[in-house]
């Protein structure tokens, strides 16, 4: 663990308030540039809120690596204007700005690994400065690590690239996280932070993957961390804090509406529960509306012809949508798009042992009519079973008693495929092969301690797109006739019984649902049967 290095008392000199070094007390580097002194005085204390710069003066030239990434400053100073050296080496740090500060306040300049020595990039590790406005230097301290509730953190591995900070508000009724948090830092490759120089008081915290390095929390875009409970400095500081940052709630927005063949889409930024339209146009009056639940999409289908609405001229279409929280008007340009009713199979002509052949199909399906369908394996009518899937209305399920190594032809006559208003005007044939058992592998996870809600099992590649799923509350899970392939194994807990996985919602301060990873990735082989221990811990 690394340690914290104390505040020295504040009548040393010239360096009581400029921390140097690792939080963790390694051995500082010996060519690393050392810091002479600054313009503000040698106490630091009762410093004029007029004071418009700060100047850090080395042995030796020195440059600003990473500058934007390393760089903070709590209070925030919100207009910096300069910043030396820029392009050049030069001897001095310097920091311009055109705020007033704040009254008996302690500001604190954390330059992270930004000062390097210009031969060798040698850095001048973890640095601060602190100065005060009042009579004293505050001097209490947050730290902890930082890690990604939704991914594998392999052994030794670093966050070189993060953009993850940690940020306290001072706790109020009028508390807005749309602004810069008082107090900010950054999260250093090891996932570990420390805010410094904090005064007594209760403090809301708050740690967020900045990805447009603005400081700034935004909700729905980047994942968050948060305590429920406030953090009450008085006269010991926190340490050892634990975040996991999670997905978080987005706001639910209109965004656009634009033609499609068969419809129009209604598209929402945001995963509203529920979204009624109603037509406010008299062409528009036999139409269906379709939208899952905390979808972001809303397809509303109807017969272009038949409404008038056809030919090559755009025609405004007027339409009103409600959901929980919000609800419009709005005016579509509509213009038909003719397309043909598609059926294709995504998945390849190559089909796993015990698997479903997949259709997908490019409208929604509304009725299948399998009587003149055929399946043949060797020019030998096959018996099988064709129904609409159950998650999505786009893909036909085919199941038979199908065979490894054999090859299937299924023929699908023109008219018997229908969605709302429409259905395949022309037959299609699809050819596939059922592979060998041989060239897949299974992994069964034997979970010790299984939550009491219902869970998601998941397997995701190293992105954290999932490939294989189970809703489930059994403690045995299994995954047969996996590709082989590298997976990380993640459980998701469905806490409340609603049927979704809930992000965090900051604002309302609502924590997400609960996630385990398992500890080490699955590497999956052909005629591998995995089977692992999983006791469920928070890391």
């Amino acid at each position: 663990m690394k340690k914290i290095i104390f505040l020295l008392l504040l009548n040393l000199l010239l360096f009581s308030c400029a921390r140097v070094g690792a939080p963790n007390g390694g051995t500082r580097d010996s060519l690393a540039p050392k810091f002479l002194g600054s313009n503000i005085d040698t106490t630091r204390l009762n410093v004029s809120r007029t004071v418009k710069e700060l100047r850090l003066d080395f042995d030796e030239y020195v440059m600003l690596k990473d500058f934007n990434k390393n760089f903070n400053v709590s209070p925030p100073i919100k207009k910096i204007k300069k910043v030396i050296p820029s392009n050049l080496a030069n001897k001095y740090v310097l920091i311009q700005w055109e705020d007033t500060l704040q009254a008996n306040t302690t500001y604190n300049f954390n330059f992270g690994n930004a000062i390097v020595d210009n031969n060798e990039s040698n850095p001048l590790p973890y640095f601060n400065f602190a100065f005060s406005t009042g009579d004293k230097i505050d001097d209490l301290f947050v730290s902890g690590t930082v890690k990604d509730a939704m991914t594998l953190i392999k052994e030794n591995q670093t966050a070189k690239d993060n953009k993850m900070v940690v940020g306290l508000y001072k706790a109020g009724e009028n508390l807005d996280y749309k602004q810069k948090p008082d107090y900010i830092t950054k999260v250093d490759e090891e996932n570990y932070f420390e805010l410094n120089f904090l005064p007594k008081g209760e403090f809301v915290i708050i740690a967020f993957d900045d990805e447009n390095q603005n400081s700034v929390y935004d909700a729905g875009k980047e994942k968050v961390s948060f305590l429920k409970e406030k953090i009450t400095l008085d006269s010991t500081s926190v340490r050892g804090l634990k975040l996991k940052l999670y997905p978080s709630k987005k706001v639910v927005k209109y965004k656009e509406s634009k033609a499609i063949n068969g419809g129009l889409l209604m598209t929402f930024e945001g995963n509203p529960e529920t979204v009624d339209v109603k037509s406010l146009s008299e062409e528009l009056k036999d139409f269906k509306v379709t939208h899952a639940k905390r979808s972001d999409s809303v397809n509303i289908w109807f017969d272009a012809e038949k409404s008038n609405l056809g030919g090559n001229i755009s025609k405004q279409v007027k339409l009103s949508y409600f959901t929980p929280t919000i609800s419009d008007t709005i005016s579509v340009s509509y213009k038909a798009v003719k397309d043909e009713f598609k059926l294709s199979n995504e998945a390849g002509n190559l089909i796993a042992p015990e698997n479903n052949f997949v259709i997908n199909t490019s409208l929604p399906i509304e009725n299948l009519n399998t009587f003149s369908w055929k399946l043949e394996s060797d020019s030998i009518a096959q018996d099988f079973t064709a129904k609409i899937s159950e998650k999505n209305p786009f893909k036909i399920l085919v199941n038979s008693s199908f065979k490894p190594t054999k090859k299937y032809v299924l023929t699908i006559p023109k008219e018997t495929v229908s969605s709302y208003y429409s259905s395949n005007d022309k037959s299609f044939q699809f050819q596939f092969e059922i592979d060998k058992p041989e060239n897949y592998g299974s992994f069964t996870a034997v979970i010790k301690n299984k939550p009491t809600a219902k869970f998601w099992v998941e397997l995701t590649n190293e992105k954290g797109e999932i490939l294989y799923s189970q809703f489930t509350n059994a403690s045995e899970v299994s995954f047969k006739n996996l590709k082989p392939a590298t997976y990380i194994a993640r459980i998701r807990v469905d806490n409340n019984g609603n049927g979704f996985w809930d992000e965090a919602d900051f604002a309302q301060n609502i924590a997400a649902e609960d996630v385990y990873i398992f500890e080490k990735e699955i590497n999956v082989r052909p005629l591998w049967e995995i089977k692992e221990d999983w006791e469920l811990t928070n890391r």
